[in-house]
């Protein structure tokens, strides 16, 4: 089978669910014997050359750096590539991930008789950072998803709902699952060279913008009673310079540290250390964030919304009224008093994480979903020749 892959930034990823999704699920498509090309951007892979990761061809093109039109420029060029006749033979499957992209998802029509598939990973729209022009580009990619694809992903049962409900469209969910960490300095030298002490402080992980309300934790943990805990800003911005500089700015100080975007085994550090990981989002897909920390047996804390309370239900992590300051100040200052507690919901989550989320599993799912595409082409076309014959 022969793959193209539409809408990641590039590989290896560096930051955003979408790249540790793919990341984690094409090589292992590949290690079946499937073909994989990723369309990726210029200014995320720094090349305009191909290259291959994990035997993933990533294949760089040019790309406009600029806030909103980067991602439709390369998913753009990258559709257009596809069924532009470039390659020895033509792709089964064209996979368009996230709304935008999907933008472009009516283009391999025109030329191509490849299957169409689009992954949702979120309501895109719906994120605070966007204006009302990108707003509407993003709501028009999701109705040429629904128009063109010959079927449909969502990584959580809540988008599953919502494209049910709102369009009575089926789609199969199939879930995110948490990537590796990769080995970390047990001594935490790297963490204490923040000033912070082990099991001592919360960590926010993510990028800066509005809807992941870094600016609600910061103001809560600016409340608390308690004076030996700090707080790590884990991330970069992205498309919102301007709020994570004012973040920077109005709350910077001893007991608050920006670490900017970290990877490898300096973000395994940090968030290993972590006393508590807090994602206070106002909107999430499936967030591989919080799917790691559980994974790590790091406590969590988050806002609940429906996707965190079904990942944290039973026991397995904390949740405050999402937009609530005062409710996530509380959380906060009960699990400073708590640990044994956190550690036995950190126990009870990374046993439901490693037993539900598997990306071997997800693998065949999404295998199935391709072949499902391929299998009623053949079925259509077969149908059409009989027709003509007749």
């Amino acid at each position: 089978m022969r793959i193209a892959v539409i809408g990641a930034k590039g590989l290896p990823a560096q930051q955003g669910g979408i790249e540790h999704h793919c990341q984690e699920l094409y090589p292992r498509i590949v290690e079946q014997g499937h073909q994989v090309d990723l369309y990726a951007r210029s200014s995320y892979t720094g090349s305009l050359f191909r290259d291959t990761v994990n035997g993933v061809r990533v294949i760089s093109i040019p790309s406009l750096n600029l806030r909103g039109l980067d991602a439709l420029s390369c998913s753009f060029l990258g559709t257009l590539s596809t069924i532009a006749g470039f390659q020895e033979q033509p792709y089964d499957i064209i996979h368009f991930h996230a709304l935008g992209p999907s933008l472009f998802s009516g283009l391999p029509r025109l030329n191509t008789k490849s299957r169409v598939i689009v992954t949702c990973h979120g309501l895109d729209w719906a994120r605070a950072k966007w204006g009302r022009t990108s707003r509407w580009i993003l709501r028009q990619g999701e109705r040429n998803a629904l128009k063109f694809a010959d079927d449909m992903i969502a990584v959580s049962e809540d988008l599953q709902d919502y494209f049910q409900t709102t369009y009575s469209r089926d789609t199969h969910y199939i879930p995110n699952a948490p990537a590796s960490y990769a080995a970390s300095d047990p001594a935490f030298q790297f963490v204490q060279s923040w000033g912070l002490q082990p099991q001592k402080y919360f960590v926010f992980l993510g990028r800066l913008v509005p809807e992941k309300r870094p600016d609600l934790l910061l103001e809560a943990f600016a409340t608390l009673k308690q004076t030996d805990w700090k707080l790590a800003i884990v991330g970069g911005d992205s498309d919102s310079q301007g709020y994570a500089e004012m973040l920077k700015q109005q709350y910077a100080s001893n007991e608050i540290v920006f670490t900017g975007e970290l990877v490898g085994a300096k973000l395994a550090e940090v968030v290993r250390g972590a006393g508590l990981l807090v994602l206070p989002s106002d909107v999430e897909g499936m967030p591989l964030v919080l799917l790691e920390a559980m994974n790590e047996n790091v406590p969590v804390l988050a806002s609940n919304i429906e996707v965190h309370q079904k990942l944290l239900a039973n026991g397995r992590g904390l949740l405050f009224e999402a937009g609530e300051v005062a409710a996530c100040q509380q959380r906060l200052q009960w699990a400073i008093e708590h640990s044994k507690a956190l550690a036995l919901m950190a126990e009870a989550a990374r046993q439901h994480v490693q037993a539900v989320y598997n990306w071997d599993e997800i693998v065949q799912q999404t295998l199935a979903v391709y072949d499902r595409a391929l299998m009623l082409s053949s079925s259509q076309g077969e149908q059409e020749r009989q027709m003509s014959q007749v």
